[in-house]
């Protein structure tokens, strides 16, 4: 068992994402996510049965279990057992199998209208290793089809981790930050943090369109205590905002997360 799967052996994603903090990551993501569906459906004049979807790195289902409900085909791929056999319990709707977002050579090529890559490349440390994950997502997607990919931003980790939480000293004597404050992560730090750059150079390495680029959380994760004061009325303005800037490129980059979305 690797340093990822004990982590998320004890890790509880489906509360993460009910917080409120949560909440709004996975409600503009989401609403992104339908968006486009409802386009393709538009403009194919098909049944949502027709449309193939696949979530690489599912965890326990919190968007491909919703998306099955809906009536769309859905596919996941989750490499933590603990998380798979969660996912297998909530649903039969998802032909869920374990496998690893670097070799998805279960699966033809061409074979999804979108595939989501949301976890993996969380975890994914070598810039080699994340080529593999994306060419894997961009290799079963049908041409014209769109891949949704999810990132930790760099900036969020410094701020949170090492101002916030006061590690700076422990971080620079350990060289885990470069001259200009880019993180240097390892294995056992469980998570890596990207730039924009360095999101711009994989893509085009992978030789990936972008459609648009998103920050589905903001300032959420650093408001957690203050989201959890509001009341849901407060709350769903919250959302609303969050949903109305996420496309603002001033603030892409700044908050925890940000959503790629590209076309094959």
């Amino acid at each position: 068992m690797n340093e990822i799967e004990q982590y998320y052996n004890k890790f509880n994603e489906d509360k993460r994402l009910l917080s409120r903090h949560g909440r709004v990551e996975f409600y503009v993501t989401y609403t992104y996510i339908q968006r486009h569906l409802s386009a393709v459906l538009d403009e194919r004049k098909c049944a949502k049965s027709d449309i193939k979807i696949m979530d690489i790195g599912a965890g326990t289902g919190a968007y491909c279990i919703p998306l099955a409900d809906e009536g769309y085909t859905v596919s996941a791929v989750e490499m933590v057992k603990h998380n798979l056999g969660i996912l297998k319990k909530k649903t039969k709707l998802v032909d869920a199998r374990q496998g690893n977002a670097c070799n998805m050579k279960k699966y033809a090529d061409d074979t999804f209208d979108v595939t989501l890559l949301f976890g993996p490349m969380y975890h994914l440390f070598s810039h080699e290793d994340k080529i593999k994950a994306l060419s894997e997502a961009k290799r079963i997607t049908k041409p014209g089809g769109v891949i949704f990919v999810a990132y930790v931003m760099n900036e969020y980790g410094v701020i949170t981790y090492c101002f916030k939480e006061r590690h700076i000293r422990e971080i620079m004597e350990n060289h885990r930050l470069t001259e200009d404050f880019h993180t240097v992560s390892q294995v056992e730090n469980l998570y890596d943090y990207v730039r924009i750059e360095d999101i711009n150079k994989l893509n085009q390495q992978c030789g990936l369109k972008r459609k648009m680029i998103i920050s589905p959380d903001g300032a959420a994760d650093y408001m957690r205590q203050y989201l959890n004061k509001l009341d849901e009325e407060e709350f769903q303005y919250f959302l609303d905002y969050q949903l109305s800037i996420c496309e603002r490129q001033d603030l892409i980059g700044a908050g925890a997360h940000t959503v790629d979305i590209l076309i094959k």
